[in-house]
């Protein structure tokens, strides 16, 4: 039996679950929370290409541009945050620069046991890093008198590169 808690009795890792996770925008005070992130992704474009010559009637697959979907933050309805403040400089129809910042999302591993503290900042080898992130979707929350959910909204970001954790 091993006394290691990341791992089973065969010396096996636990994988991470998904449910406790960190997000945090470079330039924003303070930490928003968030109820689901999905669409981290990245694709390559596959180039085909043959010469008039080529001994072979298949193409060459080569590799082209790299792109990014965007990502889909949501969150409860809160008064007030700075990250509303960021939502509304992109989304508002008389706005400058758009404010684009990096955005990180850190799996946390509670392997160990429950989490004793709320995490304030971002550390580890399980962040995903969002480089020149700028918010390009605001949905507001579905209101229904009927039911007792939570307000939620969401944001869909647009982002210029993704660093993954290795």
């Amino acid at each position: 039996m091993s006394d290691n808690p990341y791992q089973n009795s065969k010396g096996l890792a636990y994988p991470l679950t998904k449910m406790n996770f960190l997000v945090t925008v470079a330039g924003v005070e303070g930490v928003a929370a968030f109820s689901q992130v999905t669409g981290i992704e990245a694709s390559v474009d596959v180039i085909e290409f043959r010469q008039g010559n080529a001994n072979s009637l298949a193409p060459v697959k080569i590799p082209g541009l790299v792109k990014h979907g965007n990502v889909t933050l949501r969150f409860g309805y809160t008064m007030e945050s700075a990250f509303k403040t960021w939502i509304q400089e992109c989304v508002s129809e008389t706005r400058g620069e758009i404010p684009r910042n990096d955005v990180t999302i850190e799996l946390i591993d509670i392997n160990g046991g429950a989490p004793q503290q709320i995490a304030e900042k971002v550390s580890g080898p399980r962040t995903w890093l969002l480089t020149n992130a700028w918010v390009t979707k605001y949905t507001a929350p579905e209101l229904d008198a009927k039911t007792s959910d939570v307000a939620i909204e969401s944001v869909e970001l647009a982002y210029e590169e993704l660093i993954i954790p290795n």
